[in-house]
């Protein structure tokens, strides 16, 4: 029985010496400093938790290194307190940089690495104005891919600026293209902190009918990339008819669109009830019948209801807009809708909406 005992005691004092201990948890084991300026030293701090119920001390940090010093919390961190452990790296030689710092505490495992990189470069670029929009460590000068007027037969090009702000090459690519849009990325390798272009093509001939297309497109942040919304970008194309081929004389007996009014506000009216409607008046002041090919919205919120889409000269016709205020609250994008008419002058009518 005394043994019995004895072995119970041993065993719970070996569970409590395990149970007892520091736990060294840093906030973060890599750090990606990004552009250094040449021969300008950059200090990188790390932050660590004591986690444990045991104080926790630093006995030392050695980098990997003689480019590298390193100072730390030399007192013990206590149960749930923090502490901080601070490198600086002196950015003597130009090019990327990947280094590490070795911790050695009284916690398992008693040694632990940080990590830190980024590249040293003899001019510091700075892409936050020239490239607003960040997609991860990738950088871009828009939102989205529109080409806005276009004609059958042309092959209109579009120029997307981009920045690769990681630390690894970067092949610019935008996944789910459609079959009527071509891209090449010039150059077709950014190494960090570089910039480039992409440039898209529409091929015209491929479209489909008069008026609005739109899609979606997807930035490559990276090799093996999967698409979502934080890396989407809308995508439109407005396919105008071509006058190209009419006389002076044609063009001048040809309809004239006009409208009563192109701007709408419905947030007065929202405001009081879930949905609005509001009525636009359309008249032919030209010489010859006016078609209205297409009326197109670009957000479901929107609804439209045109009486006549075929008017004879001085004829007038209702266009009927109706907004619903619980799409336009999920809806992302400009409230407008598009006429795509036979008016040489105007093929393309857009009409702007203020909702909310």
């Amino acid at each position: 029985m005394k043994r019995f005992f004895f072995i119970s005691s041993v065993l719970m004092l070996w569970q409590v010496t395990v149970i007892a201990q520091p736990r060294f948890v840093p906030h973060t084991e890599i750090q990606k400093v990004g552009q250094v300026q040449w021969k300008q030293p950059v200090d990188i701090k790390f932050t660590i938790t004591n986690e444990g119920n045991q104080p926790l001390v630093l006995t030392d940090v050695q980098p990997d290194c003689d480019c590298t010093v390193a100072r730390w919390t030399e007192t013990p961190i206590a149960p749930s307190e923090k502490g901080e452990i601070n490198v600086t790296f002196d950015a003597t030689l130009l090019g990327t940089f990947e280094k590490s710092v070795a911790v050695y505490t009284n916690a398992e495992p008693h040694v632990s690495r940080l990590h830190f990189s980024g590249q040293v470069m003899t001019e510091v670029r700075d892409f936050t104005r020239t490239h607003p929009y960040k997609y991860g460590n990738i950088r871009i000068d828009t939102t989205e891919v529109s080409f806005p007027d276009v004609q059958r037969g042309t092959y209109p090009t579009m120029r997307i600026g981009v920045a690769n702000e990681s630390d690894r090459p970067y092949e610019p690519v935008l996944m789910h293209l459609p079959s009527y849009i071509t891209q090449v990325a010039e150059p077709a390798v950014l190494q960090p902190y570089e910039q480039g272009e992409l440039v898209l093509t529409l091929e015209s001939d491929l479209l489909g009918d008069y008026g609005l297309t739109q899609g979606s497109v997807y930035l490559s942040r990276y090799t093996g990339d999967v698409v979502g919304e934080d890396n989407e970008l809308p995508l439109s194309v407005v396919l105008l008819p071509d006058f190209s081929s009419m006389s002076d004389e044609v063009k001048s007996r040809l309809p004239i669109i006009e409208l009563s009014t192109q701007e709408l506000d419905f947030r007065e009216m929202l405001a009081k009830k879930p949905k609005a409607k509001q009525d636009i008046v359309v008249t032919n002041k030209g010489q010859s019948p006016l078609a209205i090919f297409k009326v197109q919205v670009f957000n479901t919120a929107v609804g439209v209801d045109l009486k006549k889409n075929v008017l004879e000269p001085g004829q007038t016709t209702k266009l009927r807009i109706t907004i619903d205020k619980n799409t336009v609250s999920r809806e992302r994008g400009h409230l407008r809708v598009l006429l795509i008419t036979n008016d040489y002058h105007h093929p393309k009518v857009e009409i702007n909406i203020k909702a909310n």
